[in-house]
């Protein structure tokens, strides 16, 4: 069991790390695929699938959140679900998709969120100094505008009785990107936060240009 044991912690580490690299690869998924769509369109778009995908790699970013114990992931994955599943609504294809699909949508992240608040109940290594610390507040403002961008998105597609993805929702995206690719750098390093919002703020950069290109024609 000794030798085995270091054998675990490895696969342990790494199995968390490729969980949060699978599901950020789903997030780069819906991310390509409106990119392209937009290029395609000549403006931004805000296609259905994207918010599908939103939903998985959510729930699984969540789960990587809960496993890192990262509250920093863990607020921002539980914000956008909510909206993702209200832009699902509002574009009309929330009801027909398959019942278990949207039972697991709602209950699963309650489920884990209700077993993550209880372990850490429980936990007599919570230091409340941690969330003072200046690389934690960075992370934390840097998500809560990774946040506030759906909260705007979802106000102004409330507004137009659509789902879309209008300009300030990508400033907001750039503006989040950087402040969490800097929390990602600085230890415990993160990988997959550095790749994921990495890869945001390139895409959040083309539509601007792409809004503003439009402006001028």
């Amino acid at each position: 069991m000794i030798f085995f044991a270091p054998v675990l912690e490895f696969a342990s580490k790494y199995w968390i790390i490729g969980l949060g690299f699978f599901s950020q690869g789903i997030f780069g998924i819906r991310m390509l695929i409106q990119w392209y769509l937009s290029e395609k369109e000549g403006k931004i778009v805000s296609p259905i699938i994207f918010w599908h995908l939103s939903l998985v790699a959510g729930f699984l970013f969540l789960v990587y959140g809960i496993l890192r114990n990262d509250l920093v992931i863990i607020l921002g994955q539980a914000i956008s679900h909510i909206i993702s599943i209200r832009n699902l609504q509002l574009e009309g294809a929330w009801k027909p998709t398959p019942l278990a699909y949207r039972v697991g949508a709602i209950v699963l992240p309650i489920v884990v969120l209700a077993w993550f608040i209880q372990s850490v109940s429980l936990s007599p290594n919570l230091d409340p100094q941690d969330f003072l610390k200046p690389v934690f507040i960075i992370g934390a403002v840097g998500q809560l505008a990774l946040n506030l961008r759906f909260v705007y998105q979802w106000y102004y597609a409330e507004k137009e009785k659509t789902s879309s993805l209008p300009i300030g929702f990508w400033l907001m995206t750039a503006a989040g990107s950087i402040l969490v690719v800097i929390y990602a750098i600085f230890p415990p390093f993160d990988p997959v936060l550095l790749f994921a919002q990495g890869l945001g703020l390139f895409a959040a950069l083309r539509n601007i240009q792409l809004h503003y290109k439009t402006k001028q024609e």
